[in-house]
């Protein structure tokens, strides 16, 4: 396999999470269990093969690797990739992949679907993602991948199985849908694109930005241009009932070591042991 990009990687329960996040250089994950991928500021070669694609905003280390991803595809002779996206992108990187288009000689096959906070996209019978607004200097959005399940209403429980079929047969609705938050992304955001959604505290996993660590920071204005300061993970301590908690996008101020070093001195505990530092 090509190794041309930074990835790192974890496992929880069933789910593997790779990626890489620096900010303003690249932000890239993607989970193969549930066929899903999470911005595209690069491209992985390994990555390729995931074939659904959800874009949190239109900041280049977040989308300028899109053309490559589109064009690898089509080199492999793959099938075109769904990229969701927010509405205000979907017009630009067309205009975007025409002209690559145009440069190259090559077809751009792809969908690109635009998606606004409070939309729901079928990935599967089991499979769910959920849009949330994020808190950012352009428009942006948070996802949600839930799994779901049909379960008998409790009012047919007690039933036999030829009564529960007969019923079924005469269209009445005998189940309900049971929903688990499997992984959060936000992307790119203020302490307000967590706040306003609290399924984002429930997830199994949540991944997020902790872009700045250092004392000296100015959470003010940290926030004014849509970013997170540790002292925002702080703050909200309680709210976290995540299991795992992976924070990245950290400022390219900061060197690995003196990133780790902010983090572990303030949370020595990372979170009861759910928070783990991407860099």
């Amino acid at each position: 396999m090509v190794d041309n990009v930074p990835v790192m990687s974890t496992t929880f329960k069933d789910l593997t999470i790779e990626g890489y996040s620096r900010a303003a250089v690249q932000s890239y994950w993607r989970i193969p269990e549930l066929k899903v991928g999470f911005d595209l500021g690069a491209q992985p070669w390994s990555f390729m093969g995931t074939s659904n694609w959800f874009i949190s905003h239109g900041h280049l280390d977040h989308i300028a690797a899109a053309p490559v991803y589109i064009a690898r595809r089509r080199m492999m002779k793959m099938d075109p990739p769904i990229i969701y996206l927010p509405e205000s992108t979907v017009d630009p990187l067309q205009k975007i992949l025409r002209l690559f288009s145009h440069m190259d000689r090559g077809r751009m096959p792809c969908e690109l679907i635009a998606v606004k906070p409070g939309d729901e996209i079928a990935l599967s019978r089991e499979l769910v993602v959920t849009v949330s607004e994020s808190q950012h200097t352009v428009p942006a959005l948070a996802f949600i991948v839930w799994e779901r399940r049909k379960k008998l209403k409790p009012e047919y429980l007690e039933l036999p199985g030829d009564k529960i079929r007969d019923l079924r047969k005469s269209g009445v609705e005998i189940t309900h849908e049971i929903r688990r938050p499997r992984l959060a992304y936000t992307g790119d955001t203020a302490p307000a694109g967590l706040d306003r959604t609290p399924a984002l505290f429930e997830a199994e996993v949540l991944i997020t930005e902790m872009t700045f660590a250092a004392p000296r920071h100015r959470k003010e204005k940290i926030h004014k241009y849509g970013h997170m300061h540790l002292d925002d993970f702080i703050e909200r301590r309680d709210k976290f009932k995540n299991e795992l908690i992976i924070v990245s996008h950290v400022s390219t101020r900061y060197n690995d070591r003196q990133a780790r070093r902010f983090v572990e001195k303030r949370l020595p505990d990372m979170l009861d042991g759910r928070l783990k530092l991407w860099i």
